[in-house]
């Protein structure tokens, strides 16, 4: 898909579908007046009806039929001019994306970032309708052969329209940048998606090394006879009921100064997740080849901050492992040494998650990081506790918690956090050893959580629960069900904050 800008009037503009943005119960201005009037009044008389209001998420398509250059206009609702955000913009960009998959576009024109919205810069404006345009085309159809697979296309050509030269160019770096953030975006998508029996910690392995042969950062990838020489007795333990190989996968990205602390980013890379000896119910257990979803997250984010050269040095650190049951796999009861010399006692085989975070934890402190930020879909308790729509998040330092909740609300990747006090930490003492990886049922995301924060002493460490927002089972406004890609646009826009405060 390619996109380009295009400084006209958005009536003017030639293409085979032209998008304009509504606010709610506003339908005054000088632009939608003069569309109503070459309409013959069609759009005073979808309002009237109550076929259109301009809410979120309502469309509403026009055919022109040769009155105007458009062979198709799509009306997106924004809400209230007052509460309409570049968030607001992203959505009813996709929204309307989504009204046109079956239409066959070759070429689509979008005018939302003309439109001024309270405190939000033109470049917020403009990269948010670009995410939302560009986010909403993806699919994951390699795996289909028949024609259902074709039946929904993305346009050719996405053009921008823009007022001013000065808009032009700035349009076109937002533009450029964004289809560098999607891209990492669409990565983690794809990893996520991919089926089990190609998806293996081998395969995980590919894809760094493919990213780090393309961007120049430094790779390493350790193997079973390495982990055994260094003592990462947790991941080991987890990996060794499946005949797929373990990997603990580093990448380094050096954009910042030499000698510049880095952050780390560390994600859980389960490739599938049978629960072990601790046997997951069959029913939905095919999803669990999203349980890398942490891992997926950190390959898209070091390659988009490589694509977008952020001022930043950065880790990316992945424990890549399947999860499965078999007459060599641990047991509960069993007790495993990690790396940090911690011993680990196994009650439930399917808490796994946390024991592969414990050891890539652990190794992530040679580097001296500056901020520590590991993403796991690690509980279903999450899920209990905030549904879909929120990533939980906790640490031991609240200023690095703040500054990503802050990116999540700009990137639309909301974050909601928990407590992490002392009490939790009571759940997951062990009398057998220094811990057990469980808690029991209570405030299961919570002492997940403290179990990690024992392995994160001395640094500045948050923990972000992707359980409930890494995998959806229905489309919504920004792509088909399956992996989201979550925490790519997240820990990017966190990246180039902090990169600012460098």
């Amino acid at each position: 898909m390619q996109a380009k800008i295009c400084r006209t009037s958005p009536l003017k503009q030639k293409t085979d579908c032209l998008i304009l943005g509504v606010f709610e119960k506003d339908f005054s201005t000088p632009l939608l007046k003069e569309l109503d009037t070459q309409l013959q009044n069609t759009l005073t008389k979808a309002r009237r009806a109550g076929e259109f209001a301009g809410k979120p998420g309502e469309t509403l398509l026009l055919r022109p039929l040769g009155t105007l250059p458009a062979a198709r206009i799509v009306l997106t609702g924004l809400g209230t001019r007052r509460n309409c955000t570049a968030g607001q913009l992203r959505k009813a960009a996709a929204t309307a994306i989504g009204q046109l998959r079956k239409s066959k576009l070759r070429t689509l024109s979008c005018a939302l970032s003309l439109l001024d919205l309270p405190n939000t810069p033109l470049a917020d404006r403009i990269r948010a309708t670009a995410e939302g345009l560009l986010l909403a085309g993806y699919r994951f159809d390699r795996y289909q052969t028949g024609e259902d697979a074709r039946q929904e296309t993305s346009p050719e050509t996405i053009s921008l329209l823009v007022n001013t030269p000065a808009e032009q160019t700035l349009a076109a770096r937002e533009i450029a940048n964004t289809r560098n953030l999607v891209r990492g975006v669409f990565l983690a998508r794809d990893l996520v998606n991919e089926p089990g029996n190609i998806k293996s910690p081998a395969f995980l392995a590919e894809q760094a090394r493919s990213i780090a042969e393309e961007t120049g950062m430094r790779c390493e990838i350790m193997g079973r006879d390495t982990l055994r020489e260094e003592g990462m007795g947790a991941l080991l333990g987890v990996a060794q009921g499946s005949a797929r190989e373990p990997f603990l996968i580093t990448l380094e990205y050096q954009g910042g100064g030499a000698g510049e602390a880095p952050v780390a980013l560390v994600g859980k890379g389960v490739v599938f997740d049978a629960g072990g000896i601790s046997l997951k119910p069959a029913e939905k257990m095919d999803e669990m080849k999203m349980d890398m979803a942490g891992a997926a997250a950190v390959l898209g984010t070091m390659l988009t901050a490589a694509l977008l050269e952020l001022p930043i040095n950065l880790v990316g650190v992945v424990p890549a492992v399947e999860n499965m049951p078999s007459g060599t796999a641990i047991r509960p009861g069993d007790i495993l040494t990690s790396l940090s010399g911690q011993t680990i006692e196994v009650l439930n085989t399917d808490a796994e998650g946390r024991m592969i975070l414990a050891d890539a934890l652990t190794y992530v402190k040679r580097f001296e990081p500056r901020q520590v930020i590991d993403l796991a879909t690690l509980t279903g308790a999450c899920i209990i506790a905030l549904g879909h729509h929120a990533t939980a998040v906790l640490g031991n330092d609240e200023r690095l918690i703040e500054a990503l909740r802050k990116a999540g609300d700009q990137s639309g990747e909301r974050l909601w956090p928990l407590p992490l006090w002392d009490e939790y930490d009571e759940q997951i003492k062990s009398s057998v050893a220094d811990i057990k990886n469980t808690g029991g049922r209570p405030a299961g995301a919570i002492t997940a959580a403290a179990f990690l924060g024992r392995f994160t002493k001395g640094m500045q460490w948050a923990h972000l629960d992707v359980a409930g927002t890494a995998w959806r089972s229905a489309a919504s406004p920004d792509g088909p069900a399956g992996g989201t890609g979550v925490g790519v646009r997240l820990l990017t826009d966190f990246l180039r904050q902090q990169s600012l405060r460098s």
